[in-house]
């Protein structure tokens, strides 16, 4: 769906989500890199409640959304489960994006949060972030294009 065809109040609810999402990251502390890596060390498993709460209050929506409707109601696509298969890319993906979480502290989210809070160290991490999301979208283009010049080298 095109974005001249989308309802007037999607945007609006997307910032106010984000909004609501920011507030609720930074109150819960888990927009404080030290909280994060407690929790990550198992040594104070309080974010462990948060992220149940969040959890529990997204399956009671999803649950509601699709049992009462057949579609979005600001964007008017269906309801489907996108099925992404489970192959070495998301196992491999998964792994680095565990390890930089750990090392960092911070998931991306709480990143942007964690800069309302006034902590703007964090941009060397979300830098960080940006400069790997660019560098594998470059080395899986490189791929893409060495490996059609490996098909067009085989056929000639």
């Amino acid at each position: 769906m095109s974005d001249s065809n989308r309802h007037p109040l999607f945007i609006p609810l997307i910032v106010l989500g984000g909004l609501v999402e920011g507030f609720g990251l930074a109150y819960s502390q888990m927009a404080r890199p030290e909280i994060v890596l407690s929790f990550l060390q198992l040594d104070d498993l309080g974010l462990l409640l948060v992220m149940f709460g969040a959890a529990l209050v997204i399956a009671i929506t999803i649950f509601i959304g699709t049992a009462f409707l057949d579609r979005a109601p600001l964007t008017g696509d269906r309801y489907t489960r996108r099925m992404k298969s489970m192959d070495k890319y998301v196992i491999i993906g998964g792994t680095i994006f565990g390890v930089g979480w750990g090392v960092s502290g911070m998931c991306p989210g709480a990143c942007y949060a964690s800069l309302g809070i006034g902590n703007y160290q964090i941009l060397w991490g979300i830098a960080g972030m940006f400069i790997g999301a660019y560098a594998q979208g470059y080395w899986r283009a490189l791929r893409s294009k060495n490996a059609e010049d490996g098909v067009a080298l085989a056929n000639d």
